[in-house]
């Protein structure tokens, strides 16, 4: 993957598989996923739900439910020393640290991510034990610094219990905790679904002046296309279990080179004063359950042919930070030059 963001790679994702265990047999949730993350980006994940975007990041920090597994590929770290390991290989006191350490997510139910009978200093105070810092006084002081950083009165919330608390506000609490160890990588599953709009753009801009604050690198995993477009420096569009096109934000939005990107954004409605007319997607997701020959897209291709439904496209490099899989690219870029000429 060619290198071409802010800093050095600091997270190597290749080949990584993962599937699921159901009655009808493995269900393949990743197949062969590979990318790269650079210190200091925002990484951007799209597509329809059940693309695997969460899946991914689960299985970034090995947190994926006991009916899942990771079946290949490799997950190396880098760490600020220049030390090199592979997270699936870790052991548990290791990936422990690891986890808030090096590594922290935020979930996407915040009220479930906390336990109702605990107060929220009481979170911080156990996760800060977890790690190896048993300093109560320092602990709580850090606890009121990131409530304040996230723009929350520490006085009133340290103490609260989270149902006291509203959606937004432990959306907030929950990004401050994922803080609390200072991570160089931040992951993020959808972290602002069911908030109201006003509420959305208070985590959105949170999020933008805290990593360009404190310098860590985000994935971000979101069916939104507008948020990603705002946030990240590069976008991976993903489609049944493999990451299909990756580049910066702003040829995956203007140039895009996949059918499937080029689908995602014709859906999503734009301001303006032009009638442009909103393109649905035809047919459903692949089922993941043995998957057919040919690429997975295909049935709902209107560019597909018939090399298409026989063999699986290989990744092709459109630029030098842009990568595809599909034979038809050139025709697809095309496609969008015309519809923005016109």
């Amino acid at each position: 993957m060619p290198a071409i963001s802010k800093g050095k790679v600091i997270l190597s994702v290749r080949d990584l598989e993962a599937e699921y265990t159901s009655r009808r047999g493995a269900v393949r949730a990743l197949r062969r996923v590979s990318l790269d993350l650079h210190q200091g980006e925002v990484l951007a994940l799209i597509g329809e739900s059940g693309c695997g975007k969460s899946t991914l990041g689960f299985a970034l920090t090995r947190l994926l439910p006991s009916s899942a597994r990771v079946v290949g590929g490799s997950i190396i770290y880098r760490q600020a020393n220049g030390t090199e390991y592979d997270v699936l290989k870790l052991q548990p006191e290791s990936l422990r640290a690891f986890r808030w350490k090096e590594s922290a997510m935020m979930l996407q139910s915040a009220l479930n991510a906390f336990s109702p009978v605990r107060r929220i200093c009481d979170h911080f105070l156990d996760t800060a034990r977890a790690h190896g810092w048993n300093d109560r006084a320092a602990v709580l002081q850090k606890t009121a610094d990131l409530l304040g950083l996230v723009q929350l009165d520490a006085g009133r919330v340290s103490g609260a219990y989270p149902h006291e608390l509203s959606g937004g506000m432990r959306q907030r609490v929950l990004l401050a905790l994922a803080l609390l160890l200072e991570p160089r990588i931040l992951i993020l599953d959808e972290p602002t679904t069911a908030l109201d709009i006003l509420t959305q753009r208070t985590i959105i801009d949170l999020l933008r002046n805290l990593q360009r604050t404190l310098g860590f690198a985000m994935i971000f995993i979101s069916h939104d296309l507008s948020i990603a477009a705002e946030l990240a420096d590069r976008v991976a569009t993903m489609y049944a279990g493999r990451i299909v096109e990756i580049a910066d934000v702003y040829d995956s939005f203007y140039r895009p080179a996949h059918p499937y990107t080029h689908g995602l954004i014709r859906a999503v409605p734009r301001l303006g004063g032009n009638d442009q007319e909103l393109v649905s997607i035809p047919g459903s997701p692949p089922d993941l359950v043995g998957r057919a020959a040919g690429c997975s897209f295909h049935p709902r291709c209107p560019m597909a042919t018939d090399r298409c439904r026989k063999e699986d496209p290989p990744t092709t490099a459109v630029g030098a930070s842009h990568l595809v899989e599909c034979f038809h690219w050139e025709r697809v870029t095309s496609a969008v030059d015309f519809a923005e000429e016109g």
